[in-house]
C-alpha cells in the first residue's frame, strides 16, 4: 500500500506508519506522562450497525491497551436522540465481542455524563467563555466565514454572564423550540481553525433519549461531549480517525478551559476498501431503500454482514493487522481482506462435494442399483480432520460448465470422446450427448474404467482433468447464494448508489445438488466446495434439515483466468 508523507510526519514514523501510535503509546509512558497507565476507548455512535472501518479502530484501541498492560473502554457516543436506537447498542456489544474483545465493566455512555457535561457548560459561561445564540443554523454558517476570510461575530456574542446562565437554564427547562437557541464557545471568529471560531456546544432537541427519556431536551454537541467523557473515564490516549485531527486544538481547549484531566488525542487514518462504501448515511440508504436485505446482508460491509457471509473474526484481525495504521489516507484492496479469509479457511474448512449447476451423467457400463461408499479426506491441510464416505452410484451430476461439445485449447474437463478424473472415484470417458428439443446438452453417457478408482490408472495413461461430482440417487437439493460486489465502481463513494449498484451482487441458486452430509450441516458451519469457493450455512434463513449456503469468497479459477486472457 502506497502512502504519502504527511509534512508533519518525522522520517521516522513515514518509514514505519503502522507503528506511530504504538511509539507515541511508549514515548508517553517513557516520560511519566500519565504515570504508566494506559486508557483507550472505542466510542462508537449508536445510530447504526458496525462496519469494517469500525472493526479496525476496535482492534486498534483494543489491541493497544492489551499490548501495554492498559484497559479499553466501550462509551456509547449517545447524544443525538433523533438517530439511536437501543438494538444499535446490543449489535455494537455482540459485534466487538465477536471480534474476540472484552470490555469488562467498563461499559460507558455519553448520556451517563449529561448532568456534569451540563454543569461544566455553566461553569465555561460564568468564566466568560461560553454564551447562548439565538442565529439559525444557516446564520451561523453565514457568520463563520471561509477558509480566506474570517467570520463575524454573532450579535448575541455579548451578553452578559448573568443573562446567559439565566436563558441557558431555561434552554434546559424545555422553555425554547428545537433550534430556537443554541450554546456556543467564546474562542476566535478570526481563527484560520474554523472549529475554533465559536463552535456550537449544545442545542435544543426535543426528542425522546433511548435511555434518558424526556428528562433532557438539550444535547451536548459531539466536540464538547467527547473529550470531557474521555476526562471522566481517565482515557489516556483518545485515538480518533484523520478526520478529527482540525478538530484537537477544539478537544485541548475544551479540557484546558475547564482545567480538567487531560487525554492525549492520537488521529490514524480511516479505512477506505475498493468497491464498498462506509459511510453510515449510504448505508442506511442502502437498507431502507431495499437494495439490500437489512444492516447485516452479506453484501454489506458491516460486521454482521460479513460475519454472515463466513468471515472469522481472526481473519478480520489479520486484514487489521495487515493494513496497519497509518497517518494518511489511502484505499486498500478489496483483494487483500478476501486473501485473508481464503488464507484461513484453507486450514479449518471441511472439503465437501457440491454441484451448482447441475448436468446429469449416466454411467452405462456401471451396474444398476450398486452403490459405493468411498473415503474422501476432509482437509488435506489437517491431518486430524479424518475421513468421511460419498456414495457413489451409476447417475451422478456433474457441473454444466465442466463439459464443452467444441472444447478449446487447454481446455481439460470433460469433452466427447475425452477422459477426466472424478474426485475420489474414477476416471470416466464421455460417449455420448444427449440433447432436448431446443439443442440444449440435458444428459451425458459415460463409461468408468473400474481399474482406476481413486482416479489412479493402472497403466499409467495420463488424465489432467479432475471434476467433482455428487451422486444422483443421494444428493441433497440445496439453496446456494453466491455473493459478489455490491458496486461496480472501484470508487463508488462520488457516484449515486443507484448507478453504482452491481445487478449481479446476487444469484440464488435454488437447484443445486450437495453431499447428503450436508444437510445436518449448522448455521455457520464453514466449507470449501471443491473448485467452487468457500461457503457458510446462513445464520438467518436456514431451516433445521434445510440449510441454506452463502458464498464467502470464491477460489481462484484457473480456466476464468485463461478466458480473460484471452
Amino acid at each position: 500500500m502506497n502512502e504519502t508523507r504527511n509534512p508533519s510526519e518525522s522520517p521516522e514514523e513515514s518509514t514505519q506508519p503502522s507503528h506511530f501510535v504504538r511509539r507515541f503509546i511508549q514515548e508517553d509512558n517513557a516520560s511519566g506522562r500519565f504515570g504508566g497507565k494506559v486508557v483507550t476507548r472505542f466510542p462508537p455512535e449508536p445510530n447504526g450497525f458496525l462496519h469494517i472501518g469500525h472493526a479496525k479502530s476496535v482492534c486498534l484501541n483494543f489491541g493497544m491497551a492489551l499490548e501495554f498492560g492498559g484497559r479499553c473502554n466501550l462509551r456509547f457516543d449517545d447524544t443525538n436522540p433523533i438517530k439511536e436506537e437501543t438494538a444499535y447498542v446490543e449489535s455494537i456489544k455482540e459485534d466487538v465481542r465477536w471480534l474476540g474483545f472484552d470490555w469488562g465493566e467498563k461499559e460507558y455512555y455519553a448520556s451517563d455524563n449529561f448532568q456534569q457535561l451540563y454543569d461544566w457548560a455553566v461553569q465555561l459561561i460564568k468564566a466568560g467563555k461560553a454564551y447562548v445564540d439565538d442565529l439559525n443554523a444557516d446564520e451561523i454558517r453565514e457568520h463563520r466565514g471561509t477558509l480566506s476570510e474570517p467570520g463575524k461575530d454573532s450579535p448575541y456574542r455579548n451578553r452578559s454572564v448573568e443573562e446567559n446562565l439565566d436563558l441557558f437554564a431555561r434552554m434546559k427547562q424545555g422553555e425554547f423550540d428545537t433550534g430556537a437557541k443554541v450554546l456556543r464557545a467564546k474562542i476566535d471568529m478570526a481563527s484560520g481553525n474554523l472549529n475554533l471560531r465559536d463552535p456550537v456546544l449544545y442545542r435544543i432537541l426535543k426528542a425522546p433519549h433511548h435511555r434518558t427519556g424526556d428528562a433532557w431536551c438539550l444535547y451536548p454537541m459531539y466536540d464538547w461531549a467527547h473529550g470531557q467523557s474521555d476526562s471522566i473515564e481517565g482515557v489516556t490516549h483518545s485515538i480518533c480517525t484523520l478526520e478529527f485531527e482540525d478538530h484537537r486544538p477544539l478537544y485541548d481547549w475544551c479540557l484546558d478551559a475547564l482545567g480538567v484531566f487531560h487525554p492525549r488525542q492520537i488521529e490514524f487514518a480511516r479505512l477506505n476498501l475498493t468497491h464498498t462504501v462506509l459511510s453510515k448515511r449510504k448505508l442506511l440508504q442502502l437498507v431502507k431503500e431495499r437494495y439490500v436485505d437489512g444492516w447485516d446482508d452479506p453484501r454489506m460491509p458491516t460486521v454482521s454482514g460479513l460475519r454472515r457471509r463466513g468471515y472469522t473474526p481472526e481473519s478480520i484481525r489479520d486484514f487489521c493487522e495487515r493494513i496497519g495504521v497509518a497517518k494518511s489516507n489511502s484505499t486498500v484492496e478489496l483483494g487483500l481482506l478476501e486473501f485473508c479469509i481464503r488464507e484461513q479457511l484453507n486450514f479449518i474448512a471441511t472439503r465437501v462435494m457440491a454441484v451448482l449447476h447441475p448436468l446429469k451423467v449416466v454411467i452405462t457400463n456401471y451396474p444398476e442399483g450398486q452403490v459405493e461408499d468411498l473415503e474422501a479426506e476432509n482437509n488435506p491441510e489437517d491431518a486430524a480432520a479424518g475421513h468421511r464416505t460419498v456414495p457413489f452410484s451409476r447417475e451422478l451430476y456433474i457441473e454444466q460448465e465442466d463439459f464443452m461439445e467444441d472444447p478449446p485449447k487447454k481446455f481439460f474437463r470433460l469433452a466427447p470422446g475425452r477422459e477426466v478424473r472424478l474426485k475420489h472415484a474414477y476416471i470416466i470417458k464421455c460417449e455420448e450427448v444427449v440433447k432436448n428439443d431446443q439443442g440444449e446438452v440435458v444428459e451425458l453417457r459415460c463409461t468408468y474404467d473400474p481399474e482406476t478408482k481413486s482416479g489412479q490408472a493402472s497403466d499409467g495413461r495420463k488424465v489432467k482433468g479432475t471434476l467433482h461430482w455428487v451422486s444422483a440417487q443421494h444428493a441433497y437439493d440445496a439453496e446456494v447464494r453466491l455473493y459478489n460486489h455490491l458496486f461496480v465502481n472501484e470508487d463508488p463513494d462520488d457516484i449515486e448508489i443507484p448507478a453504482s449498484i452491481n445487478p449481479e451482487s446476487l444469484e440464488v441458486l435454488t437447484d443445486c445438488k450437495l453431499e447428503p452430509c450436508l444437510k445436518e450441516a449448522q448455521p455457520g458451519e464453514r466449507f470449501q466446495f471443491l473448485r467452487m469457493g468457500y461457503f457458510v450455512v446462513d445464520s438467518k434463513y436456514s431451516m433445521p434439515g434445510k440449510p441454506v449456503f452463502n458464498r464467502t469468497v470464491p477460489l481462484r479459477d484457473t480456466w476464468a483466468k485463461i478466458q480473460k486472457k484471452g
